[in-house]
C-alpha cells in the first residue's frame, strides 16, 4: 500500500487535537501535533462557544503538519453533536453559536410537544428525546426571538461550520445531521413537519452528503498561509461517535459499543432503525452511521461528572493525575454509594461535589467524603448504568449480543472496564483510545478511494492496535449491587 498522509481534527465539548496520521502497509499510525480548549463562554445567562477560536486553532494544527514536511492528502473534522453555526447573506458567522448546555431549552420539548405530540416526534425521527436536541434549540430560539436566527441566510453544524471556514463550501454531512431530531431515519431528509412547528425555514438546510465526501480544497488564502497548498478536506463521520463506532476493531456484527468519554455512547450498529413502543418508552435513539447502518444507541452522562469534580479539587490544590484518581478509586471500599450519571442535577451544577454529595444524601446514603470516594461512587455509578442500558438494548437487538467494544479516551480506565464486564457478565474489549481519530482518518482515506469499504477499514484497524480484553468476575456480588443501584437510582 501506498504511503498516505492525513490530518485530522477531532473536536470535543472540553477540547480538540489535531493529529497526523499515516497509512502504509495495511497499518495506520498517529501522531498528535496540537491540543486547545474548547470552553462554554457564559454572557448575560446565555452559554457560547468561541466559533473563530476553534478556527484560529485549525489554522495553528495546519502549520503544525506542514512543518511535518509530509504531503498532506487529506483533512477531516469530526465533533460533538447537536450544536450548530448560523451564516448571514453574506456568508459571515452570525453571532456565536450557542451551547447545548444553555438552559434557554428546560421545558422547551413539553411546550413543542403541545404542537406535535412527543410520541408522534419519536416516530418521525428515532430519535432519544433530550431538550438540547437541535430541533428544541431552534424552536428555544425562534421562541426568543434570537437575533442570530432572524438574521440567518444558511445553518451548518459545527464540523460543517468549520469544513465551511477552510473551503467556503457549505454542506450537511449526514451522521452530524442525524443526531438534530429534524431528520427522519427512513427518508434520510429534514422532516417538514418539525420545521414547520419550529418555526424554522427549510432553506437554512443544506443538501446532504455521506461521509467519505470531497467538500473541496483549501481556500487560497490558508492553503499559502498554512503552507499546506490545496489540500482536500473530506467529509468523515462528522459525529465524533460515529467516527468512534467506525473505528471499532469488530469480528462481527454481534457487538455493542461504548463510547467512553464527556459522554458515555452505548449502542449497537444495524442496518434499519429500531422505532417501535418499546424503543420509545427505554428512550433509544437511532442516529446515522457509516454505509447507510444506523447506531441504535442510547446517551448517558459519562466522565462529565469526574471532569467537573476534577476542576474542583484542582482549585482547592489537589490536582491528580488521571492515573492517580483511578489508583484513589481502587482503594476506596468498592459498590458502597451510587448516583444516576443522568439525574438532572448532574447536567451543569455550580459544584459536582455537592451535586453528588447532596444526591446521596437524598437518596438515603452517606455522601462520599475523600476524593477517592468521589471517584470511586462515579465509577461505580457508571458501570451499573452501563449495564442498566445493555439489558434494555439486548432486549431489542436483533442478534446476540456477545462482546462490548468500549472506545474512546474511558478505554484506558482499567478500573471502570473490569467493573463493567463484572457487573454486565460479557467480556469488555477495550481500545482504540484513539478511535474517534481514527475513525476520521479511514474516512478520509475512503474519501479519497485509498480503500473502499467499512469491513477493509476496520480490517486495517485491527491490524494497528491492540485491544485489552477483560473478562468477568465476582458476578454475584455485582448482580447483588446492581440490585441495590436500580432501587436507589429509582
Amino acid at each position: 500500500m501506498e504511503k498516505h498522509h492525513f490530518l485530522a481534527f477531532d473536536i470535543g465539548a472540553t477540547s480538540g487535537r489535531s493529529i497526523l496520521a499515516t497509512l502504509a502497509d495495511g497499518k495506520i499510525t498517529m501522531k498528535e501535533l496540537t491540543r486547545f480548549p474548547n470552553q462554554i463562554i457564559q454572557v448575560h445567562g446565555k452559554y457560547y462557544w468561541d466559533i473563530l477560536a476553534l478556527y484560529s486553532a485549525l489554522v495553528s494544527g495546519m502549520e503544525a503538519a506542514s512543518k511535518e514536511n509530509v504531503p498532506i492528502d487529506a483533512i477531516g473534522i469530526d465533533t460533538w453533536g447537536v450544536d450548530f453555526v448560523l451564516l448571514g447573506d453574506d456568508g459571515a458567522v452570525v453571532g456565536a453559536p450557542r451551547a447545548y448546555r444553555d438552559p434557554y431549552t428546560n421545558g422547551i420539548p413539553e411546550k413543542f410537544f403541545q404542537l406535535i405530540p412527543q410520541k408522534k416526534v419519536y416516530e418521525l425521527t428515532g430519535i432519544q428525546i433530550m431538550n438540547f436536541n437541535t430541533l428544541y434549540q431552534l424552536f428555544a430560539a425562534s421562541r426568543e426571538q434570537f437575533s442570530a436566527l432572524r438574521a440567518a441566510k444558511d445553518l451548518l453544524f459545527m464540523p460543517d461550520a468549520l469544513s465551511y471556514l477552510l473551503t467556503g463550501k457549505k454542506i450537511c454531512e449526514y451522521t452530524i445531521a442525524s443526531t438534530s431530531q429534524l431528520l427522519n431515519p427512513r427518508t434520510r431528509q429534514f422532516d417538514q413537519a418539525l420545521m414547520s412547528a419550529a418555526n424554522i425555514k427549510q432553506s437554512l438546510m443544506q443538501p446532504l452528503v455521506n461521509p467519505g465526501t470531497v467538500v473541496g480544497y483549501l481556500t487560497d488564502e490558508l492553503a499559502a498561509s498554512t503552507g499546506l497548498g490545496k489540500v482536500a478536506v473530506v467529509t468523515v463521520a462528522g459525529h465524533d461517535t460515529a467516527s468512534a463506532v467506525a473505528a471499532v476493531p469488530s469480528e462481527n456484527e454481534r457487538f455493542a459499543y461504548l463510547s467512553s468519554g464527556t459522554w458515555s455512547l452505548m449502542g449497537i450498529e444495524v442496518n434499519e432503525p429500531i422505532i417501535s413502543t418499546e424503543s420509545y418508552n427505554l428512550n433509544f435513539t437511532n442516529e446515522g452511521g457509516v454505509e447507510g447502518t444506523i447506531r441504535f444507541m442510547k446517551n448517558i452522562t459519562g466522565m462529565w461528572l469526574l471532569e467537573e469534580c476534577r476542576k474542583e479539587w484542582t482549585k482547592d490544590g489537589r490536582k491528580h493525575t488521571y492515573a492517580e484518581i483511578i489508583q484513589l478509586a481502587d482503594s476506596a471500599a468498592p459498590f458502597q454509594l451510587f448516583v444516576d450519571p443522568d439525574d438532572p442535577s448532574f447536567a451543569n451544577p455550580p459544584s459536582m461535589t455537592e451535586a453528588i454529595a447532596a444526591y446521596c444524601r437524598n437518596t438515603g446514603q452517606q455522601a462520599p467524603v475523600s476524593d477517592g470516594e468521589f471517584a470511586r461512587c462515579i465509577f461505580d455509578s457508571l458501570a451499573m448504568k452501563y449495564n442498566d442500558v445493555l439489558k434494555k438494548m439486548m432486549q431489542l437487538a436483533p442478534f446476540a449480543i456477545e462482546k462490548l467494544h468500549v472506545i474512546g479516551g474511558g478505554s484506558q480506565n482499567g478500573l471502570l472496564n473490569r467493573l463493567t464486564a463484572s457487573v454486565t457478565g460479557i467480556p469488555v474489549i477495550a481500545g482504540p483510545s484513539e478511535a474517534t481519530a481514527i475513525g476520521n482518518v479511514m474516512l478520509q482515506a475512503r474519501g479519497l478511494g485509498v480503500v473502499d469499504s467499512l469491513r477493509e477499514m476496520r480490517e486495517i484497524i485491527k491490524h494497528s492496535v491492540t485491544p485489552v480484553v477483560y473478562l468477568p468476575q465476582d458476578t454475584q456480588k455485582s448482580t447483588y449491587s446492581y440490585k441495590k443501584f436500580t432501587e436507589i437510582i429509582h
